[in-house]
């Protein structure tokens, strides 16, 4: 049954662990990004107005929602690098989980609910990022990101050049059917 501890449990779910989870995975493209040497990295924690900014991290008023890196393009410019870059955050988060673990395991950290909640989030967060598939947007998972450049030479970038179908930048089949298929659903809803 759920009962008024259930719903505490929820409430710091959403508001505590699933922002730490979500910071925890960008911080794993950042630090990659960093030893790349990409210029000009950003962590975007949440959607909305800005709720506070450091330097390198904005958080913004609705910070469970979503969250995501920007930088500028790494050097060496290399698909092993960019498969590194997109297994980054799934990396942050196993590794993450494999202390939190181990330090329960050696009963080093009491508060066995918080941590099984929040080991429950991180492999909620890699299970659903290495599925490969698109989301309705076109955007890749990491998993699918991965496929990408080892099946197809394609990685994603925010430099779009989409009238070079030879350019590693470029939407793959896959992708523009993908993006196809939820305008021909939205279309049949605005008709229906």
């Amino acid at each position: 049954m759920f009962d008024l501890y259930d719903l505490l449990r929820l409430l710091v779910s959403a508001f505590f662990i699933l922002p730490i989870v979500s910071l925890i995975r960008e911080s794993g493209y950042f630090l990659i990004a960093t030893l790349l040497g990409a210029k000009n990295k950003h962590i975007y924690v949440g959607a909305g107005p800005i709720l506070f900014r450091l330097p390198s991290i904005e958080i913004r008023r609705y910070f469970f929602i979503t969250s995501w890196v920007t930088y500028d393009e790494i050097q060496p410019d290399h698909k092993f690098w960019h498969i590194l870059i997109y297994a980054s955050p799934m990396l942050s988060n196993i590794f993450v989980a494999a202390v939190i673990n181990s330090l329960l395991g050696a009963e080093v950290i009491g508060g066995e609910i918080f941590w099984n909640t929040f080991l429950f989030y991180t492999f909620y967060f890699v299970l659903f990022d290495a599925l490969p598939v698109y989301h309705p947007d076109g955007q890749p998972t990491n998993g699918r990101a991965i496929y990408d450049v080892i099946r197809h030479n394609h990685w994603h970038t925010s430099e779009r050049r989409y009238d070079d179908p030879d350019h590693p930048a470029a939407r793959t089949k896959e992708q523009e059917e993908t993006i196809k298929n939820r305008d021909r659903d939205m279309d049949r809803r605005e008709d229906g």
